[in-house]
């Protein structure tokens, strides 16, 4: 990535109002962050093997985190890292990557969010059993909102 691409990517996050977008591809990582933005201090570059899209800032996507929490005090969440469409297999004729009763471990591919054409593979990041698929298969999801929940 070029500076002339990191440019047009800060033109797209002040057209659309964005506060944080962060991009991760074939082991670069891109995080930019809008100046009095509320949200914990990021690195700017760093290394890594997964690929991301823009996010919206993280205020608006804690109320619904939080009035999920109550329900599911005992269960971990596997929450989505960024904007885009759940798909719970990698085809619509593949069985899906997890169903309830699964054992994961942090490794586990467990659903795909499509973001900007580009299909993310989003791994389990604990481990345990599903207890469930909070996310529907083919609907938008919004940063930081459950896609399942693990015993």
């Amino acid at each position: 990535m070029d500076i002339k691409e990191i440019r047009a990517l800060i033109d797209l996050m002040k057209k659309n109002g964005l506060a944080v977008f962060k991009m991760e591809k074939e082991g670069f990582k891109i995080t930019l962050q809008m100046a009095g933005a509320e949200s914990a201090p990021v690195p700017t570059y760093a290394v890594a093997p997964q690929i991301a899209a823009p996010q919206q800032p993280a205020a608006p996507a804690a109320a619904p985190a939080a009035s999920e929490a109550p329900a599911a005090s005992n269960l971990k969440e596997i929450t989505s890292p960024m904007v885009g469409t759940f798909y719970s297999a990698p085809s619509p004729d593949s069985p899906p990557y997890v169903e309830v009763g699964q054992t994961v471990t942090p490794d586990t591919v467990v659903c795909i969010v499509e973001a900007m054409k580009v299909m993310n593979e989003i791994k389990a990041e604990v481990a345990g059993v599903i207890a469930e698929v909070v996310a529907e298969n083919g609907k938008p999801v919004q940063f930081g909102q459950t896609l399942f929940r693990v015993k």
